[in-house]
């Protein structure tokens, strides 16, 4: 309930109202009139062009800088209202002008999401105006919603760790497994080699082998054939 409520009052911005004003017939003034009246029409758009149009003629005009955030902002161009309600924070010096001025800035500043720029700005604003109790509930709105953002940006931070360590425990896993993936791969080398001399000494044995037969026949043959002779001789 609080929360619809609040929406209610933001959209309530403060703004200059040609019911309570009196203007003198100068065009900057005419413009701004005629862009009040497209105000209360909610024709928030051609009401911006009028006030731009004033600020052409008369680029200092307080009223028109005002009333052109305002129609920033009922257009949900909040950035655009900051900008023209922080101009007109160093042009004042009425308390309840500026009290004003800060509300609406606080309300643009709310909308996207900067609070601590929000809560600076209602603050400022009840230092000029005590009894403003709509900026007294929006304050304290944006501080909660200050509190909020900041534990959910600590959450992500380390929900982010967490995230981290699990990335460095993987690579650790991914390494170790690299290296005995390295290891496998050179004992099973290792194992290929060994087997490798065995079969070169085998066949180095089998070859040696051969050769002391093929001696050994050779000489069998020539220890044959000199006994033959010598049987010959005796005859």
């Amino acid at each position: 309930m609080k929360i619809n409520f609040f929406i209610f009052l933001v959209v309530n911005v403060w703004s200059y109202s040609i019911s309570t004003l009196v203007y003198a017939q100068t065009e900057e003034q005419k413009l701004v009139r005629e862009g009040n009246k497209q105000y209360k029409e909610k024709n928030f758009s051609q009401a911006e062009k009028n006030y731009l149009d004033a600020l052409g003629k008369k680029p200092n005009s307080f009223k028109g800088t005002f009333n052109l955030g305002d129609a920033y902002y009922q257009q949900k161009k909040y950035k655009e209202a900051a900008e023209q309600f922080e101009m007109l924070t160093s042009r004042s010096s009425n308390s309840d002008t500026l009290s004003k001025v800060y509300h609406n800035l606080g309300n643009s500043y709310l909308k996207q999401k900067e609070y601590e720029k929000s809560i600076s700005a209602y603050k400022n604003s009840l230092k000029r105006n005590t009894e403003d109790e709509d900026a007294r509930y929006n304050l304290a709105y944006a501080q909660k919603m200050l509190q909020q953002q900041q534990q959910k940006q600590d959450e992500k931070k380390n929900e982010d760790k967490k995230e981290d360590k699990k990335e460095d425990k993987k690579d650790k896993e991914n390494k170790k497994d690299e290296q005995k993936d390295k290891k496998n791969e050179d004992k099973k080398e290792q194992q290929q080699k060994q087997e490798i001399s065995k079969e070169d000494a085998q066949r180095l044995l089998e070859a040696l082998n051969n050769d002391e037969k093929k001696l050994r026949d050779k000489m069998n043959e020539k220890k044959a054939k000199g006994t033959k002779q010598q049987v010959d001789k005796d005859w």
